[in-house]
């Protein structure tokens, strides 16, 4: 009888905690969707405060497990796994094609043939009109800037109350963020450079910068920045902050009733260009996201099926689209290092998203090629990083754990690139 009550305690607890679970879930997405305020285009700003109080407790924060050793303040972390090591490989980075408030919608061109080429690959003339969401030209002149320039107001905006949207004192903006722990600044910067080492240009530029008392860049908001508790040189990241975006829901192929994006897929050559070029987009999120280990995105969507049979027929976390068509993957904080140290979690839903597409892009997928051949995506990731981030060694790098855990995961890609080659190899 003891054990009995036992057992049905113990399910009673379970079931608590996943109601739990779910209505911070829920009470997140609702947060951050207001806060965002998608606009439609030509409209206003997407990001807009929200009330403090309610963010304390979020489905991220229960999330986030403590890292030991990891103090967000100014002192260095004893483990950074940085070298002395010469840096050897030049950076590229990418910005809004020209100016984003000239961004248009796309004129959608007259196809040239198959939307595939050699089975699993989109075919040649997509990978021709794909569009650089951010240019290289653009991005370094934001940079160049935003390190130069003061800011002069902080407020509520971007994400969780510990986030905060800045403005210049030009009038432009952008997205700080401090995390819940440093774990989750590091994640989103090295979340950005990996992009640029596989070529994706989807991801907003971003700088890090540290809150040094003596900062003339700060000084106009110590008082808010104190008001927030933030540490004393603490390092926090800034993105860019753009306008005019809307939301984007998760396309029919890759929700979960469907049998995927695959070569086979009825209905594929049907589509127009504006379409294909956006499922495109989508192929790398998903290689990307399963690289990084993103629960915050579509694998949140998919957790999520168990109580909400109709999450993925609204807009996808974390995901915008600009008025001429283009994807930007924002808020990258659980990637790498957060999505890395919960990883058992979550990683039956990232193999179940991964295992839905076998249609790549090329570029990303010799890329992918390379990295797992070489084995050196650690050492390529670190002199990226080093080369383009003054404050690189004040938040520091990956673990050697979490460097052979992105290796890994490389590899697992690769190995499920050529398992769709195979498949589709009549084609």
């Amino acid at each position: 009888m003891r054990v009995l009550t036992a057992n049905l305690f113990a399910v009673l607890l379970m079931c608590a905690l996943a109601s739990v679970f779910y209505v911070w879930s829920a009470l997140e997405d609702r947060l951050e969707r207001h806060k965002r305020r998608f606009s439609v285009p030509g409209g206003g700003s997407f990001y807009q405060g929200f009330p403090e109080d309610l963010s304390a407790k979020t489905f991220r924060a229960l999330l986030a497990v403590p890292a030991p050793q990891r103090p967000h303040s100014g002192g260095r972390p004893e483990s950074r796994n940085l070298t002395n090591q010469p840096v050897s490989i030049g950076s590229r980075y990418y910005h809004v094609n020209g100016d984003n408030k000239r961004s248009t919608q796309r004129v959608d061109p007259v196809k040239s043939g198959s939307p595939l080429d050699n089975g699993i690959f989109w075919s040649d003339w997509l990978e021709d009109i794909v569009p650089v969401v951010f240019t290289d030209e653009y991005s370094r002149a934001w940079w160049k800037k935003t390190r130069a320039s003061r800011v002069v107001k902080l407020e509520p905006g971007c994400g969780r109350i510990s986030n905060q949207l800045a403005t210049f004192a030009d009038g432009t903006k952008a997205c700080v963020r401090y995390g819940i722990n440093a774990d989750q600044v590091q994640g989103e910067t090295l979340t950005y450079y990996l992009a640029n080492l596989l070529g994706i240009t989807n991801l907003p530029p971003l700088i890090l910068s540290q809150l040094n008392g003596d900062s003339e860049q700060w000084a106009a908001v110590r008082t808010r920045i104190d008001s927030l508790q933030w540490s004393d040189r603490a390092v926090v990241s800034l993105t860019e902050w753009i306008s005019n975006l809307t939301g984007v829901v998760t396309p029919a192929p890759l929700r979960q009733e469907s049998s995927g994006l695959h070569p086979l897929l009825e209905g594929l050559r049907n589509k127009t260009t504006a379409e294909l070029l956006e499922l495109m987009q989508w192929t790398d999120l998903i290689m990307f996201d399963y690289l990084t280990a993103n629960f915050d995105r579509l694998v949140s969507n998919l957790f999520s099926l168990q109580w909400d049979s109709h999450v993925m027929e609204r807009d996808t976390n974390n995901l915008l689209r600009t008025p001429r068509g283009d994807l930007v993957f924002i808020d990258n904080e659980a990637g790498l290092v957060h999505g890395f140290r919960v990883l058992n979690m979550w990683e039956k839903y990232h193999n179940s998203v991964l295992g839905s597409v076998c249609v790549f892009r090329k570029r990303t997928t010799q890329r992918v090629a390379e990295l797992h051949r070489r084995r050196d995506s650690r050492q390529r990731l670190l002199e990226l990083y080093r080369d383009s981030e003054p404050l690189s060694q004040e938040l520091g790098f990956l673990s050697d754990e979490h460097a052979r855990v992105l290796q890994d995961r490389i590899d697992r890609l690769y190995r499920h690139i050529l398992h769709c080659k195979k498949k589709y190899s009549q084609l």
